[in-house]
């Protein structure tokens, strides 16, 4: 059993070598760093900067997708502040989509701007963004490729993501020597701080200079700095370093290292499981019994616990102490045989859905660490045996699909609700509009008609006052009473005319008389007449232009009463459709991630199953070999036991023998007969004595 175990130690320690590199991201990778900007000049670009750093990428990327759709619609584009962040609102679609895992779309929207005619430190970010995307889908050497066509110098802000994840690409394609120079150059780069010493300690152990590797790790595990994050990072070097120490039968360092794991952190499991294997390596197993003993008293689903409870029976049959290892070897079956049964119900209940259907409950968004609580539901599988497979990258990526493939199917649930809700709206808007407005075109007519009639009458007044500019004319001027005077003078004329008997020299006097005050009157007023008119003409045009504005108000009203209900019919039908496909679609893509997903906890919690049922038959068979020995040991005690007590009864014979006659003849050790038979006499001897005195 023990050279198994350490194999299965061997293969975990060289598993953890090769996962570090992929495993081990720089902190804040996914930041949209596109994004940032010195001064916000569009209300709509902030809205989507909002959305980025809130981690809602997919309301940034349509927020984003709408402005530059309607932005390139636009007769005068630069009139739109939003064109001012035109450029950097392309290039933060696809670094968003990246963000999104929307790799396919983030690798072509990169590829046009190092297509297009941008400057070459934007040609250098956007192949950075298109070596990430090439990283993340483990193509390394197109990653390498697109890192190639950097030239000069990336902008501040990326150039150490981009020299560590250039050094991660080396790595993945095994050029150690090369990542160990980039990666000694990041060293004491904050940003990156813990994360490029643990990968040029793996670097180096991988170019085979060991103990400069183990040396740069045993920096990094003695204290890696403040934090959860580099806690962790600090407990996983240690684990790391004692299993390899271990492995190259290196027990008293490795033993350090275990010891400086935390007894509370996500690694204490394994370290406790490795500290114990360390001392039964050496031989120790009454000090290996120490960490495997406070091993089995935690979480009883945890592969190390679960192991710990082989290795403690395992210690005590080492120890003789068979019995006590029967025991442990019984309370280990009746433990597995239970976890057995937990693991069968799980693959059932996960068979039956229960596990997707609580991924896509609302709490899967509200709580932290929903996959895990998860198992707190009725009838949901026990997610314990499932923690590793979650810490896994494929099956993270799975799972992010499928939540973000049920956002967008609620999205579009919502939208399609939404659509319902716009035809309600437009059937209320008809019912109200369209009784009104055949009134009010009738007013419309009714202004249009006094309009046209006030602009006649003003060509006819601004036509005449031009004329009387060139040909003076003052009756034309004159006020109504004088008008009214004009004209009474003019039929007087006309009567003595008719009736020249009626007419004397006095009478004639009197008119030209009048005729002349009133002609002289119009004529010395003539000009200041005319300035007034003119103002009125102008008075006149304030008035027109009121009546203008009430007609295009009217006009924008209406149209907007029209547009209000027409027109959306077939638009919302349309998108009706297209959200239908999407629908369908989604549901088919939900479908085959959710297949994915079950596969995959199906399969680990088989592989869980299936070793737990090792471990039972190995319990087992060991457990009758513990009876075995067990019995055969109070065998042995029980005639070690007799022989002891035959010597001893021996020796307390040979102390009560008498003393050997001086002839050397052996003495008998029998009465003879006849001094057996008097003595029952003695008593009347001695009564007859006592008669004779």
């Amino acid at each position: 059993m023990i050279s198994r175990l350490a194999s299965a130690i061997a293969g975990a320690a060289l598993t953890a070598l090769c996962a570090v590199p992929a495993q081990a991201k720089a902190p804040g990778e996914s930041d949209p760093s596109a994004l940032q900007t010195q001064t916000l000049r569009d209300l709509f670009f902030g809205e989507a900067l909002f959305d980025a750093y809130q981690d809602n990428y997919f309301d940034a990327i349509t927020g984003l997708d709408t402005e530059l759709k309607q932005v390139r619609l636009l007769d005068d584009p630069e009139l739109d502040p939003f064109s001012l962040h035109f450029g950097q609102a392309e290039f933060a679609v696809g670094d968003l989509e990246l963000s999104y895992r929307m790799h396919r779309e983030a690798g072509r929207a990169m590829e046009q701007v190092l297509n297009g005619n941008v400057p070459q430190p934007i040609k250098n970010e956007a192949a950075y963004r298109l070596a990430k995307i090439h990283y993340h889908k483990q193509q390394f050497a197109n990653a390498l490729h697109a890192l190639e066509l950097i030239q000069g110098r990336v902008p501040e802000r990326v150039r150490s993501e981009e020299q560590f994840l250039r050094a991660r690409v080396y790595m993945q394609l095994g050029r150690f020597e090369e990542a160990v120079i980039l990666l000694k150059d990041l060293k004491g780069e904050k940003s990156l701080s813990g994360f490029v010493e643990y990968n040029l300690g793996i670097a180096l152990l991988k170019a085979g200079e060991t103990e400069k590797g183990v040396l740069e790790l045993d920096g990094l595990g003695r204290n890696a700095g403040s934090g959860d994050a580099m806690s962790a990072l600090q407990d996983k070097t240690n684990l790391l370093l004692g299993y390899q120490l271990m492995e190259a039968k290196e027990y008293e360092r490795a033993r350090t290292y275990f010891d400086r794991v935390q007894l509370s952190g996500p690694f204490s499991n394994q370290a406790l499981l490795g500290a114990g294997w360390v001392e039964a390596n050496a031989g120790r197993f009454d000090r290996a019994l120490v960490p495997w003993q406070l091993l089995t008293q935690r979480q009883s689903t945890n592969a190390a616990v679960q192991e710990a409870m082989l290795a403690v029976p395992y210690a005590y049959g080492k120890l003789d102490v068979h019995s006590t290892a029967a025991v442990n070897y019984g309370q280990a079956l009746d433990l597995f045989g239970d976890q057995v049964d937990v693991l069968t119900q799980s693959i059932r209940s996960i068979r039956e859905g229960k596990l997707l259907e609580a991924l896509r409950r609302k709490e899967a968004s509200q709580v932290k660490n929903w996959v895990v609580e998860l198992r707190k539901l009725p009838g949901a599988p026990e997610t314990h045996y499932l923690l590793d497979l979650m810490a896994s990258n494929d099956y993270q990526e799975f799972l992010r699909n499928y939540q973000d493939l049920n956002d967008l199917l609620e999205r579009n649930k919502d939208w399609l609700q939404s659509l319902d809700a716009f035809e309600e709206i437009i059937a209320l808007r008809r019912g109200y509009y369209e009784p009104i407005l055949p009134g009010l075109d009738v007013q419309f007519r009714q202004v249009d008609a006094r309009i046209k009639m006030r602009l006649e009458q003003r060509q006819h007044l601004a036509a005449r006052i031009e004329n009387l500019l060139v040909n003076r004319r003052p009756e034309l001027l004159a006020k109504s009473d004088e008008t009214e005077s004009r004209l009474i003078l003019q039929q007087i004329r006309e009567i003595l005319a008719y009736n020249p008997t009626l007419n004397s020299e006095e009478t004639d006097a009197r008119i030209r008389r009048l005729e002349g005050v009133l002609k002289f009157r119009l004529s010395r007023e003539f000009d200041t007449r005319l300035t007034e008119a003119y103002k009125h003409l102008q008075e006149l045009d304030t008035v027109i232009a009121t009546l203008q504005e009430t007609y295009q108000r009217y006009v924008r009203t209406r149209q907007a009463a029209t547009h209000s209900y027409e027109g959306y019919t077939d638009q919302i039908t349309s998108l009706r459709a297209g959200l239908n496909r999407a629908q369908d679609r989604i549901e088919q893509l939900m479908a085959r991630q959710g297949r994915m997903l079950e596969q995959l906890a199906i399969n680990e919690l088989d592989q869980r199953r299936a070793q737990l049922e090792s471990y039972q038959i190995k319990a087992r068979f060991a457990l009758a070999d513990s009876y075995d020995r067990a019995n055969e040991l109070q065998e042995q005690r029980a005639d070690q036991r007799k022989v002891e007590e035959y010597e001893q009864r021996m020796e307390q014979l040979k102390q009560a023998e008498p003393v050997a006659n001086p002839d050397g003849e052996p003495l008998p050790t029998d009465n003879p007969p006849e001094l057996d038979a008097q003595e029952p006499e003695a008593p009347a001897r001695e009564a007859e004595a006592a008669g004779d005195e």
